[in-house]
This record gives structure tokens, C-alpha cells and sequence, in this order.
């Protein structure tokens, strides 16, 4: 058990016998009623110097955990309240505090699709309901990318359950280039969040093949409770190091890649890069810089070329700057 943890249960302790006034506690006392604490949570007697617990009585009385306990001695030996009312879980939360929760309410909301964090949605109300009792609403600082219109949504935790409980999925889906639904028997493997999009990968059953599917063209997903489900040692990390997107292609599309970035956007480039593999091979005189990488040729990649316009020039291979340049040249054809 984490030391803090330790201490937070030596805090509470203290803080029910000393609020416990039909009896007198010494030090002694105090000492003992932690160490039993501390063997109920954890099953091992813990031994607790006369030194920590006058620690913990002095952290208490202080204002470095918001406690201010009006802990007073009597008698010279015993402790107790000088408030009879006084309970470090009525402490009023401070003003970080209240900042801290709303931040953490609002980012957990986001992922009320999750049954794992739907089973929290009591204890997120109770939260936001405490944050705005004691202060007036506030609009959140932190403010996260979402599409609460986005289709396919209601298929995550069906999917997450899924991946997390081992069975395969009967899927009914129909892609944007496609006139009829297509119909697969897929092992689910992970859900993939990219560009505001989820994505669930998994293997065909009948082929083997890794597919990606978006959550917006699933047209249904029910278990297949007549097949044994088989991960086959799939490794995300493995099978996206090659990649930018969701789009894996074969080991015939990868490129060495090489970008020159104006100076005003390099900066941004070399504090969040494209890829892992990127790499700065040159910094030129004009405060541009070259940067290599090497990845798969897929859809997403030229996205994000051509997302940079005129901020990005692709120098090799010859071919995707030819494509490049062609996709540009296209572009001007609607603005003459």
C-alpha cells in the first residue's frame, strides 16, 4: 500500500477517535488505534512510531491539507477536539480544490459511453452536484474535442465489452464507397480514437486479414457465442509503429519520407511530431528545417500534407511528391 494512502488512513483514524469523546486518548492510544487501522486494510501489522503519529497530529493542525484541526492537549496527556463538532470530512473543499473536480467532472463525462465509467456516473453526479453547491457553475478551462452527434457511438460499449470479455462479433457494415452492407464474423481486438472518429480493429475470421471499421458504418454488432475467440498475440504498438492514422498498409507502401518545413511551423513539428520515427536531418539557413520519417503511404498521411498547404514541401520520394503536387495543382483549378 502506497505510503499516502498509509497516511490517510492514520489521518481518519485519528480524526474518528478524537471526535470520540467519551474516552481519553493518549498518544499511546492514537498509535494503537492506527496500527489496528492499518492491519485492517492491509492483513500484516504495520509498526507506527511515536514520531509519525506526532507528524500526522501536526499536519492535521496545520493548513497544508485544508484540515486546520483544532486538536488540543488536556491534562498534558490527553488529545481531543476543541471544537466537539470538528471532522476533517467536513473541511469545506478550497477554491483548487473546486477547480481540480470541475476539470475532472467535465473530462470523465466524456466518456459516459463506457460502461466501465457509466457504473461511475452516480459518484460523477454527486461530484458535479457538490462543485456547484459550493460555488457558483463555472465554464470548463479544459475543453476536449467531441461529437455527440457522431453515429456509431452507442456501439462502444458493446464493442469495449467485447475485447474485454474474449467473443466474437457478427458485424453488419456498409463503408462510404459501397452500395450493399457486407457482413463479417470478426475477433475484436482494440477500439482506436483518431481525428474525433473511433475505430474498432479486429481479425476476419474466415481470412485472417486485420480490418478497420468505423463505429459511424457499423449497422449492427451482435456476439457470436458459436466460435472461440483468438487474439493471436495482436500487438497494437506493433501493428501501428509504421503508421500515422488508422490506415495500415502493406510493407510495399512504406516510404522514406522526407518534408521540409517552413520556420514559422517547424517549431510545431518538432515539439509534437508527425510520427516516432520522425527524425530532423536539416536546419536550414532560412530557419526552415527538414525532417525524415518513414511510414506507410495511406490516406490520413496525405491529409496531413496537404493540411500544411503551403507551409510543407515534400522533397522525396519522387512519386508521392509528384502526388502531392498533382493533388495542389487539382486544388488551384477551383479558385481560377
Amino acid at each position: 500500500m502506497a505510503q499516502n494512502k498509509n497516511a490517510l488512513i492514520r489521518y481518519r483514524t485519528i480524526d474518528k477517535c478524537l471526535q470520540n469523546r467519551s474516552k481519553r486518548w493518549t498518544l499511546k492510544d492514537l498509535i494503537n488505534a492506527c496500527s489496528d487501522a492499518l492491519y485492517e486494510y492491509e492483513g500484516k501489522q504495520t509498526d507506527i512510531s511515536k514520531r509519525t503519529t506526532q507528524l500526522d497530529l501536526q499536519i492535521m493542525r496545520s493548513d497544508k491539507l485544508g484540515y486546520k484541526a483544532p486538536i488540543e492537549v488536556y491534562d498534558r496527556k490527553y488529545y481531543r477536539y476543541a471544537d466537539e463538532d470538528y471532522s476533517i470530512t467536513n473541511v469545506p473543499l478550497t477554491q483548487i480544490d473546486m477547480d481540480v473536480l470541475t476539470e475532472s467532472v467535465e473530462m470523465l463525462k466524456q466518456f459516459k459511453d463506457f460502461s466501465l465509467f457509466q457504473e461511475m456516473n452516480g459518484v460523477i453526479q454527486k461530484l458535479e452536484d457538490k462543485v456547484y453547491r459550493e460555488k457558483d457553475h463555472q465554464s470548463p478551462i479544459i475543453h476536449i474535442d467531441k461529437n455527440e452527434n457522431l453515429k456509431g457511438l452507442h456501439f462502444l460499449d458493446a464493442l469495449y465489452q467485447a475485447i474485454l470479455k474474449e467473443f466474437v462479433l457478427d458485424i453488419t457494415y456498409q463503408s462510404f464507397k459501397s452500395r450493399q452492407q457486407s457482413h463479417h464474423v470478426l475477433h475484436p481486438l482494440i477500439l482506436k480514437e483518431f481525428n474525433n472518429r473511433w475505430f474498432l480493429i479486429g481479425r476476419n475470421h474466415k481470412n485472417n486479414q486485420i480490418l478497420t471499421l468505423a463505429l459511424d458504418r457499423i449497422e449492427k454488432a451482435e456476439p457470436n457465442l458459436k466460435i472461440n475467440y483468438d487474439r493471436q498475440g495482436f500487438d497494437a504498438d506493433e501493428y501501428y509503429k509504421n503508421t500515422f492514422g488508422v490506415t495500415v498498409m502493406s510493407d510495399s507502401d512504406l516510404i522514406d519520407l522526407e518534408l521540409k518545413i517552413d520556420r514559422y511551423n517547424a517549431p510545431y513539428v518538432i515539439t509534437k511530431p508527425f510520427h516516432p520515427s520522425q527524425q530532423v536531418s536539416e536546419r536550414c539557413e532560412d530557419g526552415s528545417v527538414i525532417f525524415t520519417l518513414k511510414l506507410h503511404h495511406n490516406f490520413e498521411l496525405e491529409r496531413l500534407i496537404l493540411g500544411f498547404g503551403d507551409a510543407i514541401q515534400v522533397l522525396k520520394p519522387r512519386r508521392f511528391r509528384q502526388r502531392i503536387k498533382k493533388k495542389f495543382k487539382n486544388a488551384l483549378e477551383y479558385y481560377l
